[in-house]
């Protein structure tokens, strides 16, 4: 025998708090593709940093890194192949083409005529070496 359970009036959420709510929750559509993202493992040393970023099927021709001070911008085309299949029909599609980029910043400038970057399996490798910083102090005179 189960007993009749009675709301308590007191405990209730505001009822408006459960529709505000409902517009924070991240929208899901399964037919819309996800956008890929890049991403990256950075490490640190006394000479530099070294940067893993994951960018699977794209050609190195297609690939563009920019480094001006500390910014590292990494950017990559994804291009889409063409199959002529004649009486074929789509029935679904999930790969993306486009341009996806990632941008960061290093806790110091880097040296950019010394930086290296190499791709190979679907993982860009950059070698980015800290620049030289002047230690020397200098006093400026107020007028």
């Amino acid at each position: 025998m189960n007993p009749a359970r009675v709301p308590d009036i007191f405990s209730a959420v505001d009822p408006g708090e459960d529709f505000f709510r409902s517009f924070l929750k991240p929208w899901r559509q399964e037919n819309w593709p996800a956008t890929p993202q890049i991403r990256i493992d950075v490490h640190e040393d006394d000479q530099g940093y070294t940067v893993k970023a994951e960018i699977p099927g794209v050609r190195k021709e297609d690939i563009d890194v920019r480094i001006e001070g500390n910014q590292v911008q990494i950017g990559a085309e994804v291009k889409q192949n063409q199959e002529n299949r004649e009486k074929a029909r789509v029935l679904r599609t999930e790969r993306y083409y486009g341009y996806v980029s990632r941008a960061f910043s290093l806790a110091h400038d880097i040296d950019r005529n010394a930086a290296s970057a190499r791709y190979q399996d679907g993982v860009l490798e950059l070698n980015l070496p800290k620049a030289a910083q002047s230690t020397t102090s200098r006093k400026l005179a107020v007028e």
